[in-house]
């Protein structure tokens, strides 16, 4: 033990599930020597991190304008009638959704 090469243990838990994937992709890549493979992993795999904050502020504008929406057709339902303001509101509403979908669609290209 004193004439170790890797004096430094590093330890995980994982769940029966987890565990389960990880061995099938030690099958895959052909290693049974999950400590090699641990390693390999820890130092050369890719991280990914998403980031969700434009769709998040995109959902939170299209459920505003959707509110909007709702107002205007519990409105129209409850006094049984319809103005031209009331349709070309809810007109601009969905041009706004439409407008929000290309900007992010745009940003994300």
């Amino acid at each position: 033990m004193a004439n170790m090469t890797r004096p430094i243990i590093l330890r995980l838990a994982v769940t029966e599930n987890e565990k389960e994937l990880i061995v099938r992709k030690m099958q895959q890549i052909g290693t049974k020597n999950f400590g090699a493979y641990a390693r390999k992993m820890l130092i050369d795999g890719y991280v990914i991190k998403v980031d969700y904050t434009q769709q998040k502020k995109l959902a939170a504008a299209v459920s505003r304008v959707a509110s909007n929406i709702n107002q205007i057709c519990r409105r129209i339902n409850s006094t049984g009638h319809y103005y031209e303001d009331d349709v070309n509101e809810l007109k601009e509403r969905q041009k706004e959704i439409w407008r929000l979908l290309k900007s992010s669609q745009s940003e994300e290209l």
